[in-house]
C-alpha cells in the first residue's frame, strides 16, 4: 500500500505518527500546500522512531486543484489517497484520486445545502450526495471510496454496525452522542475561548439544519441546537447537555443498518452555543467573500475564514488543553434475548497521553486513529470494496479488535468501552 495523505495539520499530522508505529504500507506522502509543515511531521517521526529508509516523503500539493492532487498520487505511485483537510475540498480531492486510478479515504463528506424554502423540515442536498451521486464511476473503475472514516463519522459507524450485528435483534434508534470535559487555559491560567476543532468545520456542522432519520419518514431536519438532553458520559467526564447537530452519521447508517431512528448530538455547552449564535447574526459564519479594504487596495476574504484565522489553531492548543473527550453510540432496542436493552459504546481518549505519546491533543488524535485502522485492514484484505461506501459497510468486530489489542500483540492498544444502561 502506498498512501497520499492529503494535508499535514493537527489530524494528518497525527495520522503520521499513528502510522509511522504500523508496518502495513510501503510509502506514505505526506503533502501540504506548506511544504514546511509536512517536513515538520516526518522529522518529528525521524526523531521519535529512527530513520525511515524512505517510507515518509514530504510533498507540496494544491488540495483545491484535482490535477494537483492527481499528479502528486500518479508520481508517487498512491494506491489510496488519504484525504485530511477541510471538507470544502472533498470535491476536488474525490475527483483527483479517481483520475489517478486511486482508492480513497476521508473523515468528512461532500458539504450540503439547506432547502431554499424549509431549511428546518426538509432536506436540501445532503452531506454525501455529491459522492454517493458519482459511486457508478468507482464502481467501473474498480475501486473503493470509504466516506466518513474518522471518529464521528467512522467509530460511531462502527460501533453501529456491531449493535446491529452483535447485540441486537431491534434497533429503536442508533444515537451517536458525543462529549468532552476539556478545558483550554492561557498562560495566565485563565479559561478561554479554543474550539478544539477546525472552527470552519464546527460552523458549519453546528449551523446548518440538523438531519434526523425516521423510518417512516426518511431524512427530516430540524432548528440548530435542537431537541436539548442531558447524557452522561463515562470515565469521569459525566453530565453533558447535548443538542441535534448536522453530521454524516444519520446519512450513512440507514443506508447499511436496520434502525427505527437515526440522531446525532454534540455537547457544545451554552458558551459555544453563544458564540455560534452570535456569529451567525453577525454573518461571520459566510463563505461568501466580502470585499474589504486593506493598506494594499480592496481584497475579498471569506468571513468564516477570518473567524478562523483569528482563533487559536487547534493542532496547537494541546499543551494549554486539560480533559477527556468521548466519543460513541447509544444504542436502543430489543437485545438478542428479545428483552428491552440501552448499551452506550464509546471510546475515550486522554489529552494527557496523546500529548505525552504523539504531541497531538486529544480530539485529533482520536479523528485519526481510526482511518489508520482502516487503512490497515484494507491493506491486509479483511475490509474489501468497490463503490462508495461508509464505515458500517464493512464487518465491525475485526476493526473493534484491532483496536483494543496490545500493541505489543499487533494492535493499537485503545480500549473502548459498553455500558448496559438499563437495571
Amino acid at each position: 500500500m502506498r498512501i497520499l495523505l492529503v494535508g499535514a495539520g493537527g489530524v494528518g499530522d497525527a495520522i503520521a505518527k499513528i502510522a509511522a508505529r504500523r508496518d502495513f504500507f510501503e510509502l506514505m506522502v505526506v503533502s501540504d500546500y506548506d511544504l514546511s509543515r509536512a517536513e515538520k511531521t516526518i522529522a518529528w517521526i525521524e526523531a521519535k522512531h529512527g530513520a525511515q529508509n524512505g517510507r515518509f516523503v514530504a510533498s507540496k500539493i494544491d488540495a483545491s486543484d484535482p490535477d494537483s492532487v492527481a499528479a502528486v498520487a500518479r508520481e508517487h505511485g498512491a494506491t489510496h489517497v488519504m484525504n485530511a483537510v477541510e471538507p470544502k475540498f472533498v470535491p476536488t480531492i474525490f475527483t483527483g484520486a479517481l483520475a489517478a486510478d486511486a482508492n480513497y479515504l476521508d473523515m468528512a463528506m461532500s458539504l450540503s445545502e439547506p432547502h431554499p424554502e424549509n431549511p428546518y423540515s426538509e432536506t436540501g442536498v445532503k452531506l454525501g450526495d455529491d459522492q454517493f451521486e458519482q459511486a457508478p464511476d468507482w464502481e467501473r473503475a474498480g475501486k473503493l471510496a470509504l466516506v466518513g472514516m474518522g471518529v464521528e463519522p467512522g467509530l460511531s459507524d462502527v460501533f453501529a454496525r456491531y449493535a446491529v450485528d452483535e447485540l441486537f435483534s431491534e434497533v429503536d434508534e442508533l444515537g451517536t452522542r458525543d462529549g468532552a470535559n476539556l478545558v483550554v487555559r492561557d498562560e495566565a491560567g485563565n479559561e478561554i475561548f479554543a474550539p478544539s476543532f477546525s472552527i470552519w468545520t464546527t460552523i458549519e456542522e453546528c449551523l446548518n439544519p440538523p438531519v434526523i432519520w425516521e423510518k417512516d419518514k426518511g431524512w427530516f431536519t430540524t432548528p440548530p441546537f435542537s431537541e436539548p438532553e442531558i447524557f452522561v458520559f463515562p470515565e469521569g467526564i459525566g453530565p453533558v447537555e447535548c443538542v441535534n447537530v448536522e453530521h454524516e452519521e444519520v446519512l450513512l447508517m440507514p443506508r447499511w443498518l436496520n434502525a427505527k431512528r437515526v440522531t446525532f448530538k454534540y455537547g457544545l455547552g451554552d458558551e459555544f452555543i453563544g458564540v455560534l449564535k452570535t456569529l451567525h447574526m453577525l454573518g461571520m459564519d459566510s463563505v461568501a467573500p466580502l470585499r474589504v479594504r486593506s493598506a494594499n487596495g480592496p481584497v475579498e476574504v471569506a468571513p468564516r475564514d477570518v473567524v478562523a484565522a483569528a482563533l487559536p489553531d487547534p493542532a496547537r492548543i494541546g499543551p494549554q488543553m486539560t480533559g477527556k473527550t468521548c466519543a460513541g453510540m447509544w444504542v436502543t432496542g430489543k437485545g438478542l434475548d428479545g428483552q428491552p436493552r440501552e448499551v452506550y459504546l464509546y471510546h475515550v481518549s486522554d489529552n494527557e497521553w496523546t500529548m505525552a505519546e504523539y504531541e497531538a491533543q486529544c480530539v485529533v488524535w482520536q479523528t485519526a486513529l481510526n482511518p489508520v485502522i482502516a487503512l490497515e485492514l484494507l491493506a491486509n484484505g479483511t475490509w474489501t470494496g468497490t463503490g462508495v461506501l461508509g464505515p458500517e459497510a464493512f464487518p465491525a468486530v475485526p476493526y473493534l479488535e484491532l483496536m483494543r489489542t496490545p500493541e505489543s500483540e499487533g494492535g493499537y492498544g485503545q480500549a473502548w468501552g459498553m455500558e448496559d444502561r438499563l437495571a
